[in-house]
């Protein structure tokens, strides 16, 4: 079923990875190996390593001197925020839980501003979960869609975020506010290249959007990383759309970005930025900051009750 693809190969690695832990555990018990208990601690240790060296390039691209370079504090608290929060991304919202939260076009949204959601590099709409449940909780339109093919264009991705915001367009009868976390920034700037769509959005929020790009996008495959490696040919055209469009932008980055960097990447000059402090990339995506400025832009107040819950 067309959208769902980066969901069954998530579920693939979650069920991979818990069937080999169920393995260990029965082959402990049944051989009498108690090193066989170190397995999860291996698997647990490998992935916060893996996340440790992006955060060891991260801090590589700043110069020693810059004032701006984060501190050693600032990395350990952004990278131990990662290595606790991504599981529940990419372990059970997306593989599992990506079509939990229905699109919501409430009863009487006409004249109340929509909110369409666009996700990153291997996501999908289920990291959107947690805004998602807070938004219809408030009586708020929003569309979360499926970027595929995984590797594709970003430019083919054009055509999934008009399809979305048509309909929001129909539901509301207003422009919507677009959020767009990593690659949906650049693939919600390469919709409005065509003429016509500059009025088809209120406000644009990236949030840790490469827009100049980022040096791992030199160390992966796919299209769409191709056209993230910095100084390349398609920013560069893509940077060459209407600039007064950028005052539009909520640009939020962090110096503590551990996808996006050099870190600066992530804003625009003439777009509204906004650093978030000792922030991850993924778990820029859950911050305060941004829900606020969203809550703000489509004029409505969240709900206490909301506000207060944990989501899972």
């Amino acid at each position: 079923m067309p959208g769902r693809m980066l969901a069954r190969l998530q579920r693939l690695i979650a069920l991979s990875l818990l069937a080999a832990l169920l393995l260990a555990t029965w082959l402990a018990f049944r051989l009498d190996a108690p090193l066989l208990w170190l397995l999860p601690v291996f698997v647990g240790g490998g992935y916060a390593a893996v996340l440790a060296i992006e955060f060891w390039l991260l801090r590589r691209s700043y110069d020693a001197a810059d004032p701006e370079r984060p501190s050693l504090k600032q990395l350990l608290l952004a990278w131990a925020a990662e290595v606790s929060g991504s599981p529940r991304v990419f372990l059970w919202r997306q593989p599992f839980r990506s079509r939990a939260e229905a699109d919501h076009f409430p009863a009487g949204g006409k004249g109340r501003r929509g909110v369409l959601f666009v996700h990153g590099f291997f996501c999908n709409r289920g990291l959107w979960n947690p805004w998602m449940r807070r938004l219809r909780a408030a009586g708020i339109p929003f569309v979360a869609v499926n970027l595929e093919p995984v590797l594709g264009s970003i430019d083919s991705y054009a055509s999934i975020v008009e399809k979305a915001v048509r309909s929001l367009e129909q539901a509301t009868g207003v422009a919507p506010v677009i959020v767009a976390h990593s690659m949906g920034g650049l693939a919600v700037r390469s919709w409005l290249k065509d003429a016509g769509r500059s009025e088809r959005f209120h406000r644009l929020v990236t949030v840790a959007t490469p827009h100049a790009g980022t040096s791992i996008a030199a160390r992966s495959v796919g299209a769409n990383m191709a056209q993230m490696r910095p100084g390349g040919d398609w920013l560069a055209r893509l940077a060459e759309g209407s600039p007064a469009l950028r005052t539009r932008f909520v640009c939020f980055w962090s110096h503590c970005d551990n996808i996006v960097f050099p870190t600066r990447n992530a804003t625009l000059a003439g777009a509204d930025n906004r650093h978030l402090v000792a922030t991850p990339h993924v778990q820029m995506a859950y911050h305060p900051a941004v829900f606020e400025e969203v809550f703000r832009l489509v004029g409505a107040v969240e709900p206490v009750a909301t506000t207060r819950r944990r989501s899972p």
